[in-house]
């Protein structure tokens, strides 16, 4: 006899044989994220992951041939993109908006998952991962922040000689080690203290 159970299961799996392109992709990009945050790098697997996606194992391969490739895609599809400059009206708003917006990248699903993969996997493997990080939070974060600086040099709130590279780092660099080394999750009130007691004297006419 066969089980409500057993036919519900069998009618899922019907239905998930019948998801083609972008919808089946991105269940199985959502299945990889979801194994990252339970299993982590180490315990992920493609078998697992086209279990969490309802498809068969044939179907991952078939588009991501590795493990690697798969969940480089996961993370670089579902990290927050940072294209838009806040103008709150002073350096100082401008810059406190904008570290939060980098905290929530930081701490969303994919960046939380891709700060894991990056603890556990291989230095050479960790390379490819370090360079998403390079390219879904660091740059585009530094290149805002280089938009509000600049900014605040037409307002007047900001020296003219302030803007440069090392300007552009402390920021990213503060928060990816204070988040990595010493596991702060940069509450408002540490962004605040940060960009009270160092950016803007920093920047300071």
């Amino acid at each position: 006899m066969v089980t409500s159970h057993s036919a519900a299961a069998a009618r899922s799996q019907r239905a998930a044989s019948r998801r083609r392109g972008p919808v089946l992709e991105h269940a199985i990009l959502e299945a990889t994220l979801e194994q990252l945050s339970t299993v982590g790098w180490s315990g992920l697997t493609m078998e697992g992951v086209a279990v969490g996606a309802q498809t068969g194992k044939a179907a991952v391969y078939r588009r991501w041939p590795s493990k690697e490739d798969l969940v480089v895609e996961a993370l670089r599809s579902a990290l927050p993109t940072m294209d838009e400059v806040p103008d709150h009206g002073s350096v100082r708003e401008d810059l406190y908006q904008l570290c939060r917006r980098v905290r929530e990248a930081m701490y969303s699903k994919p960046g939380f998952a891709l700060r894991s993969v990056i603890h556990e996997c291989d230095s050479e493997t960790s390379e490819r991962f370090q360079g998403l990080i390079l390219s879904g939070v660091i740059e585009p974060s530094q290149r805002l922040l280089c938009e509000v600086v600049k900014r605040g040099v037409e307002r007047g709130d900001v020296r003219a000689d302030a803007p440069g590279e090392l300007v552009f780092d402390v920021i990213p660099a503060m928060m990816m080690y204070r988040s990595k080394v010493c596991g702060s999750e940069w509450t408002d009130g540490e962004i605040a203290e940060m960009v009270d007691l160092v950016m803007v004297p920093l920047l300071r006419p």
